[in-house]
């Protein structure tokens, strides 16, 4: 649509101009002439400040999944179910009970029915019955909450990291729900945790091109596709830190969705490192000595993960900050690098324009030092403490669960900015800034925070 709006334009321009030509050579206006020019770039410049213009996308509402209680697995269940495995040696089996205990994760997180068998069932078969588990209820609510049916939705983008069937899981949706011959469907896979952010940056760039559409996210990840048996430290850390999770987000370019939509895109930055051979080969999925599969996470990931989030925090600031800001962050950096190498680089205040913070769940260290970087304070860094604890490392469906705690808990009004974090394998980076359209009531007795909102924030976490 705007590649042939932008043809017609052009054309339209390129006979103004042979008219205005031929108009003041006839009637030989040769005292005006001299503005000829300055009409042409007047027109030239206006055209392209038309083509430029983006539309809205709005965020209706989205679902997160509530696993069933007899999914749970506290501490103490998943340490007894490795040593009845009989897969792992003491030492490993020692190494991950110092990991989960030490996570930030608390003892009600869930892992899917198939890791629940000794040993595990990790076959296509239970991969595939996990998967309708986490996508079909979420969607069914997403519906539901929305009042959109299945053949309303133009778009869907699902991402899944580690599981990539065929059919594809847009085929098994689609299919599941009778959706339209001419929807486009798109599957994102080994995209790590940031995968989620990716799939909203595909469905706007989409809703950019198909005016009057909606748009399905689907962000899911299968743990049992993950689940490694090996003696492979650098594997054993998967089994430990994610956990069952799903959540489905609705978007539009409608015009009349402005004012029951939760929320407005505002910006969205990615970033990544895959460039580099370090960033690149920090967490893998590869075989092991003994030929077992499994993803690999390096000790140096941290610092990995540290540089790629600090170019997207430079770059989003740049688009989003006040001059003033900028400025004294450039100050800063332009007195340590030529008048004292000790002084400390100048934060800028983020809370100038976003409100609410939702960061990467990976564990309550990660955490500390995002917030540490970022000069947070300890209630700005609370959704992802508390979903950490609450439902574990969910990969890209995490931070959905997180803005569902800031909406439970009531502190995002009208108006405010949330800001969304996303960091994934690869590495990636990326940022996502919403702006609330409407006060959000009543969403604490809604969602997966809807029986347990009152007992957090908690203390134990240890940050």
């Amino acid at each position: 649509m705007h590649s042939f709006l932008s043809q017609f334009l052009t054309l339209s321009l390129l006979i103004l101009v042979i008219s205005i030509e031929t108009f003041l050579f006839t009637y030989k206006w040769k005292s005006i002439y001299h503005l000829y020019p300055l009409l042409i770039m007047l027109i030239f410049f206006t055209t392209k400040l038309f083509l430029s213009k983006t539309r809205p996308i709005y965020l209706v509402d989205f679902s997160c999944l509530k696993p069933s209680k007899h999914h749970r697995v506290p501490f103490s269940t998943f340490i007894e179910h490795l040593h009845l495995i009989n897969h792992f040696e003491k030492e490993s089996i020692s190494f991950m009970d110092k990991i989960i205990n030490s996570s930030g994760q608390g003892q009600e997180t869930y892992l899917p029915p198939s890791l629940h068998y000794i040993p595990p069932k990790t076959h296509l078969e239970n991969c595939i019955k996990e998967a309708h588990m986490l996508l079909f209820p979420i969607m069914d609510d997403l519906f539901s909450k929305t009042k959109v049916s299945p053949q309303e939705i133009d778009i869907l983008v699902v991402n899944c990291s580690g599981f990539c069937p065929s059919p594809s899981l847009c085929s098994i949706i689609v299919n599941q729900y009778r959706m339209r011959t001419d929807i486009k469907s798109f599957n994102l896979a080994g995209m790590g945790c940031s995968a989620g952010s990716i799939g909203i940056d595909v469905a706007r760039n989409l809703l950019q091109i198909h005016e009057n559409s909606n748009a399905i996210v689907l962000s899911a990840e299968i743990v049992s596709t993950g689940w490694y048996a090996g003696k492979d430290r650098r594997k054993l850390l998967l089994n430990c830190l994610f956990r069952m999770g799903s959540a489905a987000v609705l978007l539009t370019n409608k015009k009349t969705a402005k004012k029951t939509s939760k929320y407005k895109a505002i910006k969205i930055v990615r970033t990544q490192r895959a460039f580099d051979d370090k960033g690149y080969l920090s967490g893998i999925r590869e075989e092991d000595s003994q030929g077992i599969t499994g993803f690999s996470i390096e000790p140096d990931l941290l610092k990995v993960a540290s540089e790629t989030l600090r170019s997207n925090v430079i770059a989003l600031g740049a688009s989003i900050l006040p001059f003033r800001e900028k400025f004294w962050h450039l100050l800063s950096v332009l007195r340590k690098t030529f008048i004292n190498p000790s002084e400390d680089v100048y934060v800028p205040n983020f809370r100038s324009v976003l409100h609410h913070y939702c960061l990467p769940p990976s564990g309550k260290g990660l955490i500390k030092e995002i917030g540490k970087a970022l000069k947070l304070r300890d209630e700005e860094m609370e959704a992802a403490k508390m979903t950490l604890h609450r439902f574990g490392n969910q990969s890209s469906a995490s931070l959905w669960y997180e803005l569902a705690y800031v909406e439970a808990k009531g502190k995002v009004k009208k108006g405010d900015r949330v800001w969304q974090l996303w960091m994934g394998s690869g590495p990636k980076c990326s940022s996502v800034v919403w702006e609330c359209m409407r006060d959000l009531e009543d969403e604490s007795k809604m969602g997966p925070w809807s029986d347990c909102i009152e007992s957090y924030p908690i203390s134990e976490m240890g940050i």
